[in-house]
């Protein structure tokens, strides 16, 4: 995306981050986001900012524990985490995952025969084995979750199509906002 913060990229007039919120918040008692810098970039939504607890900048599993423990801090005994730049996000997503988790440890979303590590709901006691992954160097967060017994969730096409698609480039922001500009109804369009 040429740099900066993807999350505040703007899309149909609001930020990236405004439309996950849109679709993420109604499904959960409390949102963090996880970002490294300066927090005062994200003041205007009011959500506290986590930072990597670790040093070395490890990736998103890093982001996945500082969520890990702020949520088991607020008395949570999961977290749902989702990336900041797929406004598409299904409105039941952790409806889904939680249906679709079973009795293991933690599940990830799938879409189209590809799974989405980055959209998965944990049980926060995972902190502690996911630092000591971490602190061994791992950084592969597939490797990370199927050794926990991750449960893998079908999560069906929505109308946007896939509902995990990832704006990485100009071009695809800019099919995104075509897309939009054709009207599409939700939580995500121009007029919502």
């Amino acid at each position: 995306m040429g740099g900066g913060d993807k999350a505040l990229r703007v899309l149909a007039g609001r930020t990236l981050l405004d439309h996950v919120l849109a679709r993420l918040a109604p499904q959960v008692d409390r949102v963090a986001l996880n970002a490294n810098g300066d927090p005062a970039r994200f003041a205007a939504w009011g959500l506290p900012v986590l930072s990597d607890t670790l040093p070395d900048f490890s990736g998103p599993l890093a982001g996945v524990l500082a969520g890990l423990r702020w949520a088991a801090g607020q008395g949570a005994a999961e977290a749902l985490v989702v990336p900041t730049d797929s406004p598409f996000l299904p409105p039941d997503l952790l409806a889904r995952l939680r249906a679709g988790r079973g009795d293991a440890e933690l599940a990830c979303a799938a879409s189209a025969g590809q799974v989405h590590p980055v959209a998965a709901l944990w049980r926060t006691g995972l902190a502690e084995a996911l630092e000591a992954a971490l602190l061994g160097g791992e950084r592969r967060m597939m490797a990370f979750m199927r050794g926990q017994g991750l449960a893998v969730v079908d999560v069906p096409m929505g109308p946007e199509g896939d509902p995990f698609a990832n704006l990485n480039t100009p071009e695809d922001l800019a099919a995104a906002e075509a897309w939009l500009a054709q009207g599409c109804g939700g939580s995500v369009c121009r007029n919502a």
